[in-house]
């Protein structure tokens, strides 16, 4: 499914069927909760529960109201990730932040850089939700991802130090192991791009298949693995 939601790839509808009962999805979304991906999902016919969707932008959010209950944070996000965060009693609008959070914000802009730089000058952990420079619209172009921005942070102070939860950090990958039981070696991550789902997979120990994606251009010069056949896995997907 491209990110924009418009499209979906060949016999995914028929590979969710098959599998629904162990695929687990982990993307670096930092924009939506697991609730509403669901019911995306649903919408285009593919039925994975939200207790099964990891996201970078949720999971982010709940990791800084288990460690630090009631801190006040910064937050650069969109919508459902702010009210997230103040669900949890996270406070969201000191001008003196114990943390700063950056997800994706379509809003963001330059005075939004300045504040954030500041926050971390004045002693805020910059916590970053996923690296990710850019994501493919349905036509295989770039549309700019929260790492466009660390970008722009690092062009103003490359001292600014940061931590992050998406890939390609394994944390995520960890997590849903954790959550499903399967050891890793049972477990198959399909993902479209090596650099961070196959770099999170490696280093949770999970066997990676790279799933190419259509581009602009047409098909990757190797050929579009539109959805690899997994009948033979036994573990999780």
């Amino acid at each position: 499914m491209q990110r924009d939601g418009i499209r979906l790839y060949p016999n995914v509808r028929d590979f969710v069927a098959r599998h629904a009962d162990r695929l687990w999805i982990i993307s670096n979304n930092s924009s939506d909760t697991a609730e509403i991906l669901a019911d995306r999902m649903t919408g285009l016919g593919l039925a994975v529960g939200a207790g099964r969707i990891l996201l970078a932008g949720e999971q982010a959010v709940l990791r800084i109201a288990a460690a630090c209950p009631g801190a006040a944070v910064s937050i650069y996000a969109e919508a459902p990730i702010r009210e997230l965060a103040r669900s949890l009693g996270l406070r969201t609008g000191s001008a003196d932040p114990d943390l700063v959070l950056l997800a994706r914000d379509e809003g963001f802009c330059l005075r939004d850089l300045g504040r954030l730089v500041d926050e971390v000058h004045a002693g805020a952990d910059l916590v970053v939700t996923n690296v990710d420079t850019v994501h493919p619209d349905s036509a295989g172009r770039p549309v700019p991802e929260t790492g466009a921005i660390v970008s722009a942070i690092l062009a103003c102070d490359p001292a600014i130090r940061f931590t992050t939860i998406g890939k390609p950090a394994p944390d995520l990958v960890e997590l849903a192991l954790r959550l499903s039981g399967a050891a890793p070696a049972d477990c198959i991550f399909i993902g479209d791009n090596a650099d961070t789902d196959g770099i999170a997979a490696e280093a949770a120990g999970v066997p990676f298949v790279h799933l190419q994606r259509m581009t602009a251009n047409g098909a990757p010069a190797g050929g579009a693995l539109v959805m690899p056949e997994l009948a033979a896995a036994g573990g999780a997907v």
